[in-house]
């Protein structure tokens, strides 16, 4: 066995240090060998922080205090739970060095060699950045370990790191105080068993991969019968008041009572889920807001201070928040639905969003996420959407769908002003110029697409094939409806369109969709704001079909 084998052999997960310092020297070392690891298109995008302050200290270990309760309560085994409150996890404290190693997402914002297939190559150019460090400082007799069982978003606050830097944790050094036997401490204190060899497997054959085969007719069109078509219109018209006197009301009410197939509907476990994702259009400066605001206001989502969670919980409507495609790595222990299909799409400018897998995966996700709540028996959901950048990719594929000129379907978006404008259209304009692929549906939502939207795209035709109310929001939403009702017109049955936008080209697309929203507020908020704003009108529309007294029930003459 070389030497090599010997120190990787001995590498551990340090828990335990001695009080000795360690000499500058060694950190530099380890620091230079951390600098000589792999890195993704010579990004040095690895950036290094080194604690000392007993303060600062002080206030990570409390970050890892108040985490490691919520990993305690994870498992439901009291034997397990007391098994893993008896481990010794970290050496915040007790260790003379902290390590901060982390990577600088920034990088991304421009051309970076070998991140077109994934932006996480950065990331892992990092971890292979924390390996060599680890073997250095073990090669030097000194030891480290990595902690990461911290809040990230707070870890991030206290230490006042930049927005654009990601660590990959706090990593404890020193001079360790026990070999653990020569074994990782986990295994030495019986959690698990480390396997004695790696699993590898050869892989000989390729499998074909091809899109979801969506059929422009869906097999489950719908179908009512003319009997219960007439004593659902006897039933409104019965109503004590004149013919039509509820105006969209009694519309809201047929298409409400045909949709659930009852002439008592009742809207259960309303859901609006929120599809958040970034776009590489929005590195080319498309948007008012830098690409960082789709990770803070799902951050805000998370933590219920935006304007989609004030109107659910005014209206007892259940959020739901799905990580599409978000640019950020949340902690996996949030309320957060993850069908991250990469960190943000490319720029179409140039090359296409996302490949023929990644547009499948979209389709894939959506339909899973709808069947999921379907199971909750929800019968009634709306989509909203958050993603900087998002409302180019919207106006893209309108105008690439629809046949109308990029300039009838480019807006302000998040409010940039006039001169962003024009310079936004030129923009996309130009991208569009640049396709030169077929005038194939799939291929057109994979240039141009959107994960959020495509997610939502599919999330509407999996509702239609559920029998569910569909509830569509601004802009961004509609195009997501548009490419659906593109694969299955008759997903405009269950769809009600809640509100038009302030969004220029929002009243075109629902004019070239037939459809009237119910709403006019001049919003161009997104997040689903619309839906839950208009929800109250459908349950008005539920109301007066269920509750309102007809003229024979109530004693009053007909006309």
């Amino acid at each position: 066995m070389s030497y090599l084998d010997n120190i990787l052999k001995s590498r551990r997960d340090t828990r335990h240090f001695t009080a000795d310092e360690v000499p500058d020297e060694v950190i530099q070392n380890a620091l230079q060998a951390g600098h000589w690891a792999p890195s993704v298109g010579l990004t040095d995008a690895t950036k290094y922080y080194i604690i000392k302050s007993a303060d600062v200290k002080s206030a990570i270990k409390n970050l890892f205090l108040d985490y490691n309760k919520k990993a305690e309560a994870l498992t439901d085994n009291p034997e397990q739970k007391e098994h893993y409150k008896s481990l010794k996890l970290e050496a915040i404290e007790e260790a003379p060095i902290g390590l901060i190693i982390a990577y600088d997402r920034s990088v991304l914002n421009q051309f970076t060699i070998g991140t077109v297939g994934s932006n996480e190559a950065v990331k892992f150019s990092s971890v292979c950045a924390a390996q060599n460090i680890w073997l250095s400082l073990t090669e030097q007799g000194y030891g480290m370990g990595w902690v990461s069982i911290l809040n990230y978003y707070q870890f991030k606050k206290i230490l006042n790191l930049p927005e654009e830097i990601e660590p990959l944790g706090y990593f404890c050094i020193g001079k360790p105080a026990t070999n653990y036997d020569n074994q990782p401490m986990l295994q030495q204190l019986h959690w698990k068993q480390k396997s004695e060899a790696p699993d590898c497997t050869e892989i000989k054959n390729i499998m074909e991969s091809s899109i979801v085969d969506l059929p422009l007719q869906s097999a489950k069109t719908f179908k009512t019968t003319a009997d219960f078509d007439r004593l659902l219109k006897d039933k409104i018209d019965s109503k004590t008041k004149p013919l039509g006197a509820l105006g969209v009301l009694e519309t809201l009410a047929f298409q409400m009572a045909t949709v659930f197939q009852t002439l008592e509907p009742k809207i259960t476990n309303p859901n609006i889920v929120v599809f958040a994702a970034d776009h590489g259009i929005a590195n080319h400066g498309v948007s008012a807001y830098p690409q960082d605001v789709t990770r803070q206001m799902v951050a805000n989502f998370l933590d219920g201070g935006a304007a989609i969670n004030v109107f659910c919980q005014q209206n007892d409507i259940r959020l739901s928040i799905v990580d599409a495609g978000v640019n950020y790595d949340f902690p996996t222990n949030t309320n957060l639905i993850n069908a991250k299909i990469a960190k943000g799409t490319q720029s179409f400018l140039h090359i296409p969003a996302m490949s023929e897998a990644e547009l499948q995966l979209c389709f894939e996700k959506g339909k899973s996420i709808v069947e999921n709540i379907t199971k909750s028996c929800s019968n009634c959901i709306g989509f909203g959407e958050m993603g900087i950048g998002n409302t180019s990719t919207a106006a893209v594929l309108m105008s690439v769908l629809t046949g109308f000129t990029i300039e009838e379907c480019v807006g302000k978006g998040t409010g940039v002003d006039d001169e962003k404008l024009i310079v936004k259209q030129n923009l996309l304009k130009k991208a569009i110029e640049n396709y030169s692929g077929q005038a194939e549906l799939m291929e057109q939502l994979a240039y141009f697409g959107g994960f959020e939207i495509l997610q939502m795209a599919s999330g509407m035709l999996t509702a239609f094939e559920n029998k569910m109310l569909i509830l569509v929001d601004g802009f961004i939403c509609t195009v997501a409806f548009l490419i659906a009702s593109k694969i299955n017109p008759t997903i405009k049955n269950n769809t009600v369109f809640c509100h038009c936008s302030a969004e220029k080209a929002h009243q075109k697309l629902l004019d070239y969709l037939n459809v009237k929203p119910i709403l006019q507020l001049d919003l161009r908020l997104g997040e689903g704001t619309g839906c839950a704003i208009a929800f109250p009108v459908l349950k008005s529309a539920e109301s007066f079909l269920n509750k309102m007294a007809s003229f024979e029930s109530a004693g009053v003459s007909q006309k």
